[in-house]
Parts: C-alpha cells; structure tokens; sequence
C-alpha cells in the first residue's frame, strides 16, 4: 500500500506509543493454555411471570385512567339535612345558659358562716359486751352438731282415763 491510500484517521509508525521491551517480550510469549479456568454467571436476570403480569395490570390500570370518559358518570344531586332547632329547645338552652351563668356569678360572701360539730357516738362496755353474747349465741346456733344428741324415747305422762272412770263421770 501506498502512503496515499492509507485511512486517514489511522495513526502512522512513527505516532504509535512505544512498549517497553520486557512488557513486549512478555506479550509475544504469552500462551493463553496457561490461564486459569473461570466460570461465568450471568448478572442480568430477567422478570418473572408474576412480575410481568404485574406491570401489565399497573399500565392497564394507568391507561383506564388516563382514556377515562366523564360523560359516562351519572349526575346525582346532593340533598343537604340541615335540622334547626325548634323554639323549645332554644327555650331549654337558654334556661340553662341562665342557670350556668347564675351559678357562676353567685358570691359566697353572702353566706353565713356555720360551725361544723362532729357527734361521734361509742358503744359504751356494757353495750359491746352485750353485743359480743349475741354474736357468740348466733354462732352457737349455726355450728349446732345434731350428731352429738343422744337418742331418747318419749314416755307420755298424761295417761287417758280409763273406760270406768270415763262412766262414773257420765253418770255423775
């Protein structure tokens, strides 16, 4: 070839970078059977199906919106319930605002002043003794064993006449 026909943008002899000898010897002796096996992963990992199936239903969802028709929508009137009150329970609100404010305004100056007397009365002993029989008979009372009764026979003391007294008394 010719100086001439040369691509321009090629770099002539003379501009190319030097390599050192050592490095230069090192890559014209260079076996690639030497280099060590490595096994290669590949990082790009695709969507799953879930994931895919996702995305369309994300962009039907956001088309739907976007293509939405209003003239579709059905007018409704809104109906608003205002319920005022009615004079008596202005009349109501107004007694207790009255008896609020009467109640606020009421000066305890007024008053008289009055002594409190505390009258605590205590159970003399005789009452306390007295009481404390009582509790002690009732609880004799509920706690009664009837299995420590003895069993007795009744005698009638009361004999019936006899049929000759029964006549002599007729007869008299």
């Amino acid at each position: 070839m010719s100086a001439n026909t040369e691509c321009p943008l090629s770099p002539s002899l003379k501009d190319l970078p030097k390599v050192a000898c050592d490095l230069k010897s090192q890559l014209e002796g260079f076996n690639p059977d030497n280099m060590k096996r490595a096994s290669t992963q590949e990082k790009n990992i695709l969507p799953t199906a879930d994931d895919v199936k996702q995305e369309k239903q994300h962009s039907a969802l956001i088309q739907g919106v976007e293509n939405f028709n209003a003239d579709m929508l059905k007018r409704t009137n809104t109906h608003e319930k205002i319920i005022l009150p009615n004079a008596q329970d202005v009349a109501a609100e107004k007694t207790q605002k009255a008896l609020i404010n009467s109640v606020e305004a009421f000066d305890t100056g007024k008053l008289k002043h009055a002594e409190t007397k505390e009258k605590i009365v205590l159970p003399d002993k005789d009452a306390i003794e007295q009481e404390k029989g009582q509790q002690q008979l009732f609880a004799g009372i509920e706690n009664f064993d009837t299995k420590k009764l003895k069993h007795t026979e009744t005698q009638e003391k009361n004999p019936l006449p006899t049929k000759e007294a029964i006549d002599a008394e007729k007869a008299a």
